[in-house]
């Protein structure tokens, strides 16, 4: 395991007091290690979980040649191009068993989507596509059908022996659909990560305490436990901790003990006059961040001692205390991360692509994310625009967002109509 300053020196021109947003997500590329432990569950637990081995098709997908509409199969060598064809049907195929007669030239078999293709028979044309005589045969006009139309193949999705879904896929509804489509009850899967958090400061008020002045209500704990419920982890809720040393070094201990993972809001910028940093820094070894970013400049990372025996740590994440940096930095540094300790090698998703409705103030040299509202233009493309006041206190601007404007580091002032990245909230906030 890399010390921090091991880690600082792999990586070019690092400065803590002015670390770009790339820079700090390489460091913490480097810092986060996948979880040790896995354990194997059945499918209607493993929605979110990481695969922990590959899953390997124990059949071919679909097991054999079926067709992929109602209609009637044929043999698609009868079909002459500019041609009508005329068939006898001789019998009907359904799904789930295969036909036993056999087709000679100039007969057909009506088929039902999933069915097995008869033997000899290529090709299907949907029933819509024909005409019945009075006699009962199908005439299929010229030219709308080809050799091989409509007709699944055998392992056309995968392939009996062939790796189905890789180490490090994140479970989605449509990869539990995958397994059980392999006749799979369960999946093995990276163990759940352990993630616990709390608020810091004597200023926090927590729900049910009454009000007084220059104290606020804990917003961060909520938000933050949404966060971490949303990427499945198991949340260990440590609460509103005092700004006092032994309080803060019993829930640090506490949270090293029990979880792989810390997050904290608050006592982390330069200046505190609490005791948040100084109790980091005697716990573990912790750098102290400024990134050129807005909102959300002060972090810090490291890894906390748990003072027990074994040794065991956890990685710390300390977040600013404004409630729009919490959630801006957990976006960009703290999910990444913690979906690599998961055991994810999942691609983040990518930023998509919107025309900003009014002028942007930027300026070159730091990374700034900026709440704001994609829509659908007239003409069918995405359009942006801000939620107003971007404070790093106004809350209610992120309730009202359902993306970030991500302006990067070298960007600059943005026109009315130029193109901007937003990172999208739909399933993640």
């Amino acid at each position: 395991m890399k010390t921090l300053a091991q880690i600082a020196a792999e990586l070019q021109g690092y400065d803590p007091k002015a670390l770009s947003v790339a820079d700090a997500n390489a460091f913490l590329a480097r810092l986060v290690q996948p979880v040790q432990g896995t354990e194997t569950i059945g499918i209607f637990d493993a929605l979110g979980r990481v695969l922990a081995s590959d899953v390997v098709s124990p059949v071919s997908v679909p097991p054999h040649d079926n067709s992929a509409m109602d209609g009637y199969a044929l043999a698609g060598t009868q079909l002459v191009p500019g041609q009508p064809l005329t068939l006898r049907p001789v019998g009907t195929a359904l799904a789930g068993k295969a036909w036993a007669g056999t087709v000679a030239t100039g007969e057909c078999v009506k088929i039902m989507t999933g069915a097995i293709m008869p033997p000899g028979l290529d090709t299907v044309v949907p029933q819509e596509f024909t005409t019945t005589g009075a006699d009962g045969s199908i005439t299929i006009a010229a030219d709308v059908l080809r050799l091989g139309d409509n007709r699944r193949f055998k392992g056309e999705d995968l392939m009996q022996g062939s790796v189905a879904l890789a180490q490090g896929e994140l479970l989605t509804p449509a990869a539990l659909g995958l397994v059980a489509s392999l006749g799979l009850p369960t999946v093995t899967v990276h163990r759940r990560l352990r993630v616990a958090y709390f608020s810091t400061g004597d200023e926090i008020l927590s729900l049910g305490e009454p009000p007084r002045e220059g104290a606020v209500y804990d917003s961060n704990r909520y938000t933050v436990f949404g966060l971490l419920t949303r990427l499945g982890v198991e949340v260990i809720d440590l609460g509103v901790v005092r700004d006092e040393p032994a309080l803060l070094e019993a829930a640090f201990r506490q949270a090293a003990q029990q979880a792989d993972a810390i997050v904290t809001s608050g006592g982390v910028s330069v200046g505190e006059a609490d005791h948040t940093r100084t109790m980091m820094k005697q716990l573990g070894d912790v750098a102290f961040w400024r990134i050129a970013m807005r909102p959300g400049r002060p972090m810090a990372v490291g890894r906390l001692a748990s003072g027990t025996p074994d040794g065991r740590g956890a990685v710390l994440f300390g977040l600013p205390g404004n409630p729009v940096a919490v959630m801006v930095t957990f976006l960009a540094f703290v999910r990444p991360a913690l979906l690599r300790m998961m055991g994810s090698t999942h691609a983040p998703a990518p930023l998509m692509r919107a025309t900003s409705t009014e002028a942007l103030r930027k300026k070159p040299g730091r990374t700034e994310y900026q709440r704001g509202t994609v829509s659908t233009a007239p003409d069918g493309s995405l359009q942006v625009c801000t939620t107003g006041n971007q404070g790093s206190g106004v809350l209610s601007s992120m309730v009202q967002a359902n993306g970030l404007i991500v302006l990067h580091h070298g960007q600059g002032d943005v026109a009315v109509g130029e193109p901007v990245d937003v990172m999208v909230f739909d399933g993640v906030i």
